[in-house]
Order: C-alpha cells, then sequence, then structure tokens
C-alpha cells in the first residue's frame, strides 16, 4: 500500500496574520496526520511565546486528497509578561546582573525572552549555592489589558558551602595545591560548573591527574567534594652526547650533561634539580635548584639555586639566589629575589688583566608563564615565557660598580594544522656596566641556543639567540624539523660584534625510554663560510620516571 503525502496550509484571519504565521514556519510535507497534528501543536507553543497567547485554531479541513487547511486567529499579541516574585527568594542583585527590569515585586520581560530568562535565572541560583533551585510560573492570567503570572520558587534551603574536600586515589596529594593551585577551598559557594572547571587544572600538574569527575554528596546539613586523582610518573633525566673532530689533533670529542629532575617525591610538590655538564672546552657547570610551593602553608613559594661554573684554569664563579613567587594561577608565576655572585681568578694576575676576583649582588624580580598541550605528549608546551630584571652592584679591586642584568627566554608554537606547526623562540641576555670583566660575561651557545656551536662556547655582554623550526609531525610519536638558528652578539671586552647563523635538521621520537632528540646543526660567523666540518650533531635523550 502506497503512503501519500500530505500538504498543510495554515492561513491567519487577514494576509497579515498569514505573513506572521509564514515567518514563524511550519512544516507543511506530511507522511500521516499524526505529524501534522504534532506541527499544529508545536506552532501553537511558538505562538504563545511570541505573545499570541489568545490565538484560536479551527479544525483542520481536508479541501482534496492531499491537501489540509488549518485557519488561526492570532487576536492580540502581547509584549510583556509581567510575574510576581519573592524579593527574599531572588535578591535584587542577581536580577540587576541579568538586566532584568523591575518594578513593586514584578518582573517585566519579554515574551520572545521569558523562557531564556527563565533558564539563566535558575542556572544563577545554583551558581549561588541552590543547586536544588527550580522555577515554576503559575496563575498565568489577562488582567488590566496586561498579562500576568506568578514565579514559584521550589528552593527552600538556604545557600550551600563546601563543608569538606575529600581526595580518592592519591590520598597523599598534597592539599595545598587544592586549596591555592585549584582555588578550591572549604567555605565555598557551592557551584558544580566552577568546580569541574577548578579540578580540572589539576590535569596541568605534571605529578598528579584526574582519573574521573568530581563528585558531590549532599546531606541535610553538609556538602562534601569527592576528587579522584591518581599520582604520576614525573622524574625526569636529560642528557645528550655531542661530538666533533678537533682540527688539530684530527681526534674525535665528546661532550655531554646530565640533568636530573626529582618532582614530588615527598609529596608536597617540591622540585630538585640537579645539572652537571662537561664541555669541550673544559667548561664544567654544577647546578642545584629546589621549588618548595607554598611554603608554611601560605600561597608564597621559594626558590633557592646554586650553581658553580669553571672555565678550565681560568677562573671559578659561585652563584646563590633566594626567590620567593606566588602562583597568580596555573599559567602565571611572580617572583622576588636576592642572588649573589662570588668569582676567583685561578691564573696569574699578569696572565689576564680582564679576569679578576669580584663579588655582586642583585636584587630581582621575574615573572614566568606556561601554556602546556595536554592533548600531545610530543609537544607537550606551546607557550613559554621567563623573564628577569635585576638591579645590583659588583665590586673588585675596591672599585665598586652599579649593574643591570637582563635575562629571558620566550618561545611558542604556531600550529598550522595536526600536523605542521613552526616554532618560534626567542632568548636574550643583557649586563649593563660601565666596565666588564671576562669571567662576568653571559655565555651561550649548544643544543638549547644557538645550535652548531660548542656548549656555551659564546660569551658576550650583550645577545639575541632567534631559534625557528617548521616542524612536521608524523605521528604521535615522531616528527621531523628544520633548524634555522640566528644571533647577534656584542662582547666589550674583546670588543666584538657579531651575526651568527646556523641550519640544519633533527627528528624527536617519542619512546618506551622517553623522548629522543637528535640535532644536525652547522654554524658560521657573518665573516666565515659554512664549512661542513663544523657540523655538530647533538643527541639528547629526556626519560620519565
Amino acid at each position: 500500500m502506497l503512503c501519500q503525502n500530505l500538504i498543510l496550509n495554515i492561513h491567519g484571519e487577514t494576509d497579515k496574520e498569514t505573513t506572521v504565521l509564514d515567518s514563524v514556519g511550519y512544516l507543511k510535507n506530511h507522511k500521516n496526520y499524526k505529524s501534522l497534528a504534532n506541527t499544529i501543536d508545536t506552532l501553537a507553543v511558538q505562538l504563545n511565546k511570541l505573545g499570541y497567547i489568545e490565538h484560536l485554531f479551527e479544525a483542520p479541513e481536508k479541501s482534496n486528497d492531499s491537501t489540509v487547511n488549518a485557519f488561526v486567529t492570532l487576536n492580540k499579541k502581547y509584549e510583556y509578561l509581567y510575574i510576581r516574585y519573592n524579593p527574599h527568594a531572588i535578591p535584587s542583585e542577581l536580577l540587576n546582573s541579568l538586566d532584568i527590569t523591575t518594578d513593586n515585586s514584578n518582573l517585566q520581560i519579554k515574551f520572545i525572552n521569558v523562557e531564556y530568562t527563565l533558564r539563566l535565572l535558575n542556572a544563577k541560583l545554583t551558581e549561588n549555592g541552590l543547586p536544588f533551585s527550580t522555577l515554576q510560573l503559575e496563575h498565568i492570567k489577562i488582567e488590566n489589558d496586561s498579562v500576568k503570572a506568578e514565579l514559584i520558587t521550589s528552593q527552600k534551603d538556604t545557600p550551600r558551602h563546601l563543608d569538606k574536600i575529600v581526595i580518592k586515589g592519591y590520598e597523599k596529594f598534597p592539599k595545598k595545591f587544592i586549596k591555592y593551585y585549584a582555588k578550591l577551598k572549604r567555605g565555598n559557594l557551592f557551584n558544580m560548573d566552577q568546580i569541574i572547571e577548578k579540578t580540572n587544572t589539576i590535569n596541568t600538574l605534571t605529578f598528579a591527574n584526574l582519573i574521573r569527575d568530581p563528585e558531590v554528596l549532599f546531606t541535610k546539613d553538609s556538602t562534601t567534594l569527592y576528587i579522584y586523582v591518581e599520582k604520576q610518573k614525573s622524574n625526569n633525566f636529560d642528557g645528550y652526547i655531542g661530538f666533533t673532530t678537533n682540527e688539530d689533533t684530527n681526534k674525535l670529542e665528546f661532550s655531554g650533561y646530565i640533568d636530573m629532575l626529582f618532582r614530588n617525591n615527598l609529596n608536597y610538590g617540591e622540585t630538585l634539580k640537579l645539572l652537571y655538564r662537561s664541555d669541550e672546552n673544559e667548561q664544567k657547570t654544577f647546578n642545584i635548584n629546589i621549588d618548595a610551593p607554598y611554603i608554611f602553608n601560605s600561597p608564597i613559594g621559594a626558590d633557592l639555586e646554586l650553581n658553580i661554573f669553571k672555565k678550565d684554569s681560568t677562573f671559578s664563579t659561585v652563584d646563590q639566589s633566594l626567590k620567593l613567587y606566588y602562583q597568580i594561577n596555573t599559567k602565571h608565576k611572580a617572583y622576588l629575589g636576592i642572588s649573589s655572585t662570588q668569582s676567583n681568578n685561578l691564573l696569574d694576575e699578569s696572565y689576564s688583566a680582564s679576569i679578576d676576583d669580584y663579588e655582586s649582588t642583585f636584587y630581582t624580580t621575574q615573572y614566568k608563564y606556561l601554556n602546556t598541550n595536554q592533548d600531545n605528549s610530543l609537544l607537550p608546551t606551546k607557550s613559554y615565557a621567563d623573564i628577569e630584571l635585576g638591579f645590583g652592584s659588583r665590586t673588585y679591586e675596591d672599585t665598586k660598580e652599579n649593574q643591570i642584568l637582563v635575562q629571558s627566554e620566550l618561545y611558542h608554537s604556531f600550529y598550522l594544522n595536526h600536523n605542521n606547526s613552526i616554532f618560534t623562540r626567542v632568548t636574550s641576555g643583557y649586563l649593563q656596566s660601565e666596565n666588564y670583566l671576562e669571567n662576568e660575561l653571559l655565555y651561550f651557545g649548544g643544543i638549547n641556543s644557538i645550535r652548531g656551536f660548542d656548549e656555551n662556547s659564546l660569551t658576550a655582554n650583550m645577545y639575541g639567540v632567534l631559534n625557528l623550526e617548521y616542524r612536521y609531525q608524523l605521528n604521535s610519536t615522531i616528527y621531523i624539523n628544520t633548524i634555522t638558528d640566528f644571533s647577534y652578539l656584542e662582547n666589550n671586552v674583546t670588543e666584538q660584534k657579531e651575526k651568527i647563523i646556523a641550519i640544519g635538521v633533527g627528528f624527536t621520537l617519542l619512546t618506551k625510554a622517553g623522548i629522543l632528540k637528535l640535532q644536525y646543526a652547522n654554524g658560521k660567523t657573518e665573516n666565515q663560510p659554512f664549512n661542513i666540518d663544523n657540523a655538530k650533531i647533538h643527541i639528547s635523550i629526556t626519560a620519565q620516571f
């Protein structure tokens, strides 16, 4: 048996009313009478929302086997609904924030906005700690040529607050991160949307993540929040090997470093970082850094650092610093600190006039920004900024000079699409002083600076490095990249001003052991041609345990 389609035409009492009905819109073609009747019912609801609450439908009439005509009289259109409400149940501040017109305990709302406004109002009541509140219109009637109604609220309880926060799964999770990092604490007004948003910040921590969404237990007198967390492996081992051929001895020379990071091993959220580096030019670096967040159960953290640098038998330098920081939110940190430096000349005084014993003290301010990409374990950091400014003085040979030290590192990845991105990084350093000593200059160069050069083989009182990489991610575990590095330096000790460039290729591979990087780069100064014998191969691996 064939199914015959029905065509529905709805007419107003006048051509103007028919135009209104057509503008509202309705389904004209139907397979059966049930579908046709549903369309008429839906149109009636839409007309009520527009303010035609006195409209009248006549019974549909069939003009032929396939056409059905329906007639409706719209009558008067009411622009506003006046709603009486209980001012004690709905604060006036809340109504003002939603820009709702009020007059003598009445809300004045356009008919077309009634449903949206009541939904928004109920959502705001929920945000204000009333999760079980509901709103309902009753006693709708036409009075004095206006449509009036009464707003009934089911809310009986006082606003709810968080009375208890319970961690499940990783019971030793440092509670201070709940209070200061996620900004959730007892006494907060209950708002489930905000709770979900704030607990999700735990996923940005490197040592923990959420297992599932938080849950809430309501009792008559209390509200308990359950957060489900698991501990993550967050200790890192990072190392690399660089090798090249010595032009004088024609032998293969190696350099490298070991960088170990221990995080949250005491369940405090603390970080301990150890670095030992030995370079081709007999430079040795030892660095230890301790980051203790939220000390004394306060929002303040402490960062302590000791750095020992020795350049062959020329000089040694010891740097110490103490910084206090405030974690503004999950991405931003602000620091204030003090640092001191003591450097000793290991040569005979007559050997080099530009190297001398000195001591310096700086008062520093620092800002850090970190924006992670949680969905990409191969490229976990999208943006990073570290800017430090120091004011101090340096003393040598009974001479005291004021100095300014500025150091920065900024990088960002521009994602062209799922596979292609461009990585940009700018690092710089600037030491302002009336006179300069060789053993106080800034060192740079190598795999984490301008590639194609030995680690810390370049010295300057002012420098800048621009790293550019085009990255093509083959899959979730490997990407290949180009290397284009530019640098400019000024060294007032040697009266040197120089431009440097390096080019190369590399790849990064995510393995079970960690992230493996191999970079091949060739660097040169502006007055020097590229020489394949000067190329460097840098290999590093970052393992997590």
